[in-house]
C-alpha cells in the first residue's frame, strides 16, 4: 500500500513539474526601440503568442504591460535617449510567479496602443508584442491603476505616421520622394549582411538635396527623414498631405539568387506583375506589411457606399499614365549612369503604387543581393550618379507636363525662356522669382502679349551670362577660362557639368552634341567660371596620376606640388586640388 502511494506521489510531482514547464513556455527574448518623426514604437520578441494585461500610472507617468507565463531573456533596463516620450523600459515586481512586469517610463501623460503582431510569412520575425506612443498625443485621463484592461489586438492598420505639412507658395510643384523600408523593416538584406533600408534612404535624400537646389520652384519632401518604420499606404497620405503631385518611392531589388543585377522602374499594373522579378517584388511588399502592420488601401472610404467606382477607375487610369510617361524618363536617364535589368517599365500591383490621385513609380536602384552591386549601392560616389538620374527625370517630367499656371525653372536655364503655349508674362515672372515689369524691361516688350517659341530674357545679367560660351576670348572678359576635358569611365553629363560649375545645356551647345551620350576618350571644351578652374578631384579605384592629370590638361607635377605629395601613389577616396592650368 504504501509502495503505491509512493507511485502516485512521484507521478503527482512529474505531472506538476511538467504543468510548470508549460505555463512557463513563453519567453521575452529582445526589445528594440524605434522612435520615429511622430512616435516611438516597441517591439518585443516573443518565443510563442503573448497573453497580456496593460495600465497606465501617474506621478510619474508610467506604462505597466504584465505578460502572463513568461520568462525573461533578455537584459533590463534599457535606457531609451533619442524618444521625446519614453526614457526607460525596466522589470517591476509581478504580481504572481507567473507573470513578468515591465514598466514604461514616459516623460508625459500619454495613452498608448498595445498590440501584437503575428509571425511574418518569410520566417524573418516570430510573435511580437508592440507598444505605439505617439509623440504629443497626451491623454487628458489614464485608465485607473484599479483596473488594468485585458489587452484587445488591433487590426494591422492601427499604425499611424502623421507627416509634417508644408507650407509652400502656390507656385511651388511638391514631389514625394519615398525612402523604401526603415525601423523595424530592413527590407533586403545583401550578402554581407548591409540593409536595403540604409542604402534606399541615403539615396532618397541626395534626390531631395538635388531637386531643392537645382529647381526653384519644385519643392522635394521625404516621406521618411531616418531609420523608422512608415506605412505602405501612410507614404501616400504623407504625399498627399503634403500636396504632392508625383511620388517615387525608391528602393533595391533582391532575388533568391546572386546572379540578377541591374535598375528598373515599377508602375502600377491592376493585373498581376508581368515578371517573375515584378511577383517577387510583390512579395517583398508583402512581407514589409507584416513587418510593420499595415492598413488597407483607400480603407478611409472602404465603408462609403457613395464613393463612385467610376470616378476612381478615371483616377487609377490618369495615375498609370502619368507613372508611366515618368517611369519612360527614369529609365532613360538611369541607363546612362548603370546598367539596367529591364529598360521598359514593369508593371506590378503594389500598394506604394496605388494612391489613384498622385501618380508614383517605384525605382528599383540595383539587386542588393548581387554582391557588386551592394557594394555599388553604398558607394557615395554611384548613389549621387543614381540621385542625379533621377532628379533630372523628375525635371524633364514636369517640363513636359507642366502644371497649369506653373513652369518648371532650374538654375542651369541659361538666362533664357522658350514660351510655350497658354504661358502668360505674369506665370513666367512668378517662375522666375520676378515682376513682369522687369520682363518687360529686359525684353523691350511694349506690352505684356506673347508669342509661342519668343525667348525671353529672365534676368538681368542674362546679357554679360551669354556670353561665356561664345569662346576663349568672351571667356576671358567674362572671369571665365576654356578647358578641355577628357571623357573617362564612369562620366556622364550631370557630373561633369557639377565638376566645372556649369551647365548641361551649356556643354552640349559647346560641343555640338545632340545627345547625352558620351564616348571613352572624347575631348570636351568647356567654359568655366575661373572659381571652378581649381577644382577638387576624389579618386576613384584605377586612376593614377598621369591620367589624373591628362583628363585636367595640366601636368603631374603641378598636381603634385598642389597636394604636397611625395610620390605617384594615391588611395582610393583621396581628395586632390587640381590646379588651374
Amino acid at each position: 500500500m504504501l509502495k503505491l502511494f509512493s507511485v502516485k506521489v512521484c507521478f503527482l510531482l512529474i505531472a506538476l513539474l511538467g504543468l510548470s514547464s508549460s505555463v512557463l513556455a513563453n519567453s521575452l527574448n529582445s526589445i528594440r526601440v524605434w522612435p520615429s518623426e511622430s512616435d516611438t514604437r516597441v517591439v518585443m520578441d516573443m518565443a510563442s503568442d503573448p497573453s497580456f494585461s496593460y495600465f497606465t500610472l501617474t506621478s510619474p507617468d508610467r506604462l505597466v504591460v504584465d505578460i502572463k507565463n513568461t520568462v525573461l531573456k533578455t537584459k533590463l533596463p534599457l535606457k531609451v535617449t533619442d524618444s521625446p516620450v519614453l526614457t526607460q523600459v525596466r522589470r517591476s515586481g509581478a504580481p504572481n510567479a507567473s507573470t513578468y512586469r515591465l514598466v514604461f517610463e514616459l516623460k508625459s501623460k500619454q495613452n498608448p496602443e498595445v498590440f501584437k503582431l503575428a509571425p511574418t510569412a518569410g520566417g524573418q520575425y516570430g510573435h511580437r508584442l508592440v507598444v505605439d506612443i505617439k509623440h504629443g498625443s497626451a491623454s487628458g485621463s489614464s485608465v485607473p491603476t484599479s483596473a488594468p484592461k485585458e489587452a484587445s489586438t488591433p487590426s494591422n492598420n492601427e499604425r499611424h505616421v502623421v507627416p509634417n505639412t508644408l507650407s509652400r507658395s502656390p507656385t511651388s510643384i511638391v514631389v514625394a520622394i519615398d525612402p523604401g523600408h526603415g525601423g523595424q523593416d530592413p527590407g533586403s538584406i545583401g550578402p554581407t549582411g548591409k540593409y536595403e533600408k540604409n542604402a534606399t534612404l541615403a539615396i532618397a535624400k541626395k534626390v531631395v538635396d538635388d531637386l531643392n537646389k537645382k529647381t526653384p520652384n519644385i519643392h522635394a519632401v521625404l516621406t521618411r527623414t531616418s531609420d523608422y518604420y512608415v506605412n505602405l499606404n501612410e507614404r501616400s497620405e504623407i504625399a498627399r498631405k503634403n500636396k504632392a503631385l508625383l511620388l517615387v518611392s525608391i528602393h533595391a531589388d533582391s532575388y533568391t539568387t546572386s546572379g540578377p543585377r541591374g535598375a528598373s522602374v515599377f508602375v502600377l499594373s491592376t493585373r498581376r506583375a508581368n515578371t517573375e522579378i515584378g511577383r517577387w517584388v510583390v512579395k517583398k511588399e508583402e512581407q514589409s506589411e507584416l513587418l510593420g502592420g499595415g492598413g488597407l488601401l483607400l480603407s478611409k472610404n472602404a465603408n462609403d457606399k457613395n464613393v463612385s467606382q467610376t470616378v476612381l477607375d478615371l483616377q487609377f487610369s490618369h495615375s498609370q499614365t502619368e507613372g508611366n510617361k515618368l517611369a519612360l524618363h527614369v529609365i532613360s536617364q538611369l541607363r546612362q549612369v548603370t546598367r539596367m535589368h529591364t529598360t521598359k517599365p514593369v508593371y506590378a500591383s503594389l500598394a506604394v503604387l496605388k494612391s489613384p490621385d498622385i501618380p508614383s513609380i517605384l525605382v528599383e536602384t540595383g539587386f542588393i543581393s548581387n554582391p557588386e552591386e551592394e557594394k555599388l549601392l553604398f558607394q557615395n560616389y554611384h548613389q549621387n550618379r543614381l540621385a542625379n538620374a533621377i532628379s533630372v527625370a523628375i525635371q524633364q517630367y514636369f517640363k513636359d507636363n507642366s502644371p497649369e499656371g506653373m513652369i518648371v525653372v532650374n538654375h542651369a536655364s541659361g538666362g533664357k525662356h522658350k514660351v510655350k503655349s497658354g504661358e502668360s508674362l505674369s506665370v513666367i515672372a512668378k517662375s522666375y522669382n520676378t515682376s513682369t515689369a522687369n520682363l518687360m524691361k529686359w525684353n523691350n516688350l511694349k506690352n505684356s502679349s506673347l508669342n509661342v517659341g519668343q525667348e525671353l530674357q529672365v534676368s538681368a545679367t542674362n546679357n554679360r551670362q551669354s556670353s561665356v560660351s561664345s569662346g576663349a576670348s568672351s571667356a576671358a572678359s567674362s572671369g571665365s577660362k576654356e578647358i578641355t576635358h577628357v571623357v573617362i569611365s564612369g562620366d556622364y553629363l550631370g557630373k561633369i557639368a557639377e565638376t566645372y560649375n556649369v551647365s548641361v545645356s551649356q556643354i552640349k551647345s559647346q560641343n555640338n552634341l545632340r545627345s547625352n551620350t558620351l564616348k571613352l576618350g572624347q575631348r570636351l571644351k568647356i567654359t568655366a567660371p575661373s572659381s571652378s578652374v581649381s577644382i577638387t578631384h576624389k579618386v576613384r579605384s584605377g586612376e593614377y596620376l598621369g591620367g589624373i592629370a591628362q583628363k585636367y590638361g595640366v601636368s603631374v607635377d603641378d598636381i603634385r606640388k598642389a597636394n604636397n605629395l611625395r610620390s605617384n601613389s594615391l588611395a582610393v577616396g583621396q581628395k586632390l586640388t587640381i590646379p588651374k592650368s
